[in-house]
C-alpha cells in the first residue's frame, strides 16, 4: 500500500481542476473551442505531463516459447486476427506505458490498458481523418485515461474510444476483440505467438506501483456517483456495449448466456492492481465473450464506477 500511498501523495500535488486557458502552452495546437466536454472540471491533471507516461509504438517481439520472465498467472492483452499470427502484450509493461501502437496483418491497432479503471481496450487507429497514433495525455476524466492523437493533437478518452476535445471531436475508432487472461492461457494455446519483448526504457518492469489499488474504498481523482445497486465502485464488471455484468455473478456461474452474447470465466488470472508483484495479484480470473456465432466480441472487464460514469443509463445485468 505504501508505494500507492506515494503516488497518490506525488499525482495530487499536480492535480488541479481543468481550465482549457491553463492548458494552450502545453498544447498548442489543440484546437479547445471544439469538445463535447460539457463541465471542464470533470479533466484534471493525473501529475504526469504530457508524454510523461511514454506510449510506446512499433515494439518487438518474442516467439511465447522463447519468453522467460512472465510468470504464468500474469495478465496479457490477446490480438487474434484472422490471416495474423496471434499477438499477446503483458500488462506488466502496459501498467507503465499505457499505450502500443502496433499493426497485425496490415491493420493498424493502438493496444490501450488504464490501471486507474483496469479498462484494457484495443482500437483500429483508422479513421476518415487517416491513420492516427497515439499518446499518453497526463490527463484524466472520471479517473480515466485521456489519450491523444500526434496528427491533430485532438484529446480521446480510452474507455470510450471516442475524442472528446480537439478537430476531430466526436470522431470515434472500433474496437477490436481483444482480451485479458493469463500468460499461460495464451502461451498453451499459442506456443509459436507473439509476445511483446521487453521496452528499452528504465522501469521495474513486474512491479505493480498501484499497489492495493483494487481494494481501495474510492476510485483516485474521481468525485462521480458511486456505482447503483450497492456495488463497490472498484468492483470489476463486465461491459459489452452498454451493459455491465458484476464479474462476482459470472465467477459463480462460470458461463452466462443472455442478450445475445455469451461470457464465461475460468481462474488462473492474477490481478495487475493488487500486490507489489504482478504475478503474485489475487486470481480474478479470465473473461471470454462470444456471440451467437461463437465468435469473440469487443468488451471491457472494468470497474464499475468507471461503467457507471460513462454509460449512465447503462443496464446492470444482476440476476437473470
Amino acid at each position: 500500500m505504501r508505494s500507492f500511498i506515494l503516488i497518490l501523495l506525488l499525482f495530487a500535488a499536480g492535480a488541479a481542476l481543468a481550465n482549457p486557458e491553463r492548458w494552450r502552452s502545453e498544447w498548442p495546437d489543440t484546437d479547445f473551442s471544439r469538445s463535447s466536454v460539457a463541465n471542464w472540471a470533470e479533466i484534471q491533471s493525473g501529475g504526469p505531463p504530457k508524454d510523461g507516461i511514454p506510449a510506446l509504438s512499433n515494439p518487438s517481439f518474442l516467439r511465447a516459447f522463447d519468453e522467460t520472465r512472465l510468470g504464468r498467472r500474469e495478465p496479457v492483452i490477446t490480438v487474434e486476427i484472422d490471416g495474423a499470427e496471434p499477438r499477446t502484450y503483458p500488462i506488466r509493461y502496459l501498467i507503465w506505458h499505457e499505450i502500443v501502437n502496433d499493426s497485425i496483418g496490415g491493420i493498424p491497432i493502438a493496444v490501450t490498458y488504464c490501471p486507474l479503471c483496469n479498462s484494457g481496450m484495443t482500437f483500429d487507429r483508422r479513421t476518415a481523418a487517416g491513420t492516427l497514433s497515439f499518446g499518453v495525455s497526463g490527463k484524466l476524466r472520471h479517473s480515466d485515461m485521456v489519450m491523444y492523437d500526434r496528427e491533430t493533437q485532438s484529446w480521446w478518452q480510452q474507455a470510450i474510444g471516442e475524442a472528446i476535445v480537439g478537430d476531430l471531436t466526436g470522431t470515434t475508432l472500433t474496437a477490436l476483440p481483444a482480451w485479458m487472461e493469463s500468460w499461460e492461457e495464451f502461451r498453451t494455446r499459442n506456443p509459436d505467438g507473439l509476445v511483446m519483448n521487453e521496452p528499452a526504457h528504465r522501469r521495474d518492469y513486474g512491479r505493480n506501483p498501484y499497489r492495493g489499488y483494487d481494494s481501495s474504498a474510492r476510485p483516485f481523482l474521481y468525485s462521480g456517483e458511486n456505482p447503483p445497486h450497492g456495488i463497490h465502485p472498484l468492483a470489476r464488471v463486465i461491459r459489452v456495449g452498454n451493459s455491465a455484468w458484476p464479474l462476482e455473478r459470472l465467477r459463480a456461474e462460470r458461463e452466462i448466456a443472455e442478450n445475445g452474447v455469451t461470457l464465461i470465466w475460468r481462474a488462473g488470472q492474477a490481478s495487475a492492481l493488487d500486490k507489489t508483484r504482478i504475478a503474485k495479484g489475487r486470481d480474478v480470473g479470465t473473461v471470454r465473450v462470444r456471440d451467437a456465432s461463437g465468435r469473440d466480441l469487443a468488451h471491457d472487464v472494468m470497474f464499475a464506477f468507471a461503467f457507471h460514469a460513462f454509460w449512465p443509463d447503462g443496464t446492470w445485468r444482476l440476476a437473470r
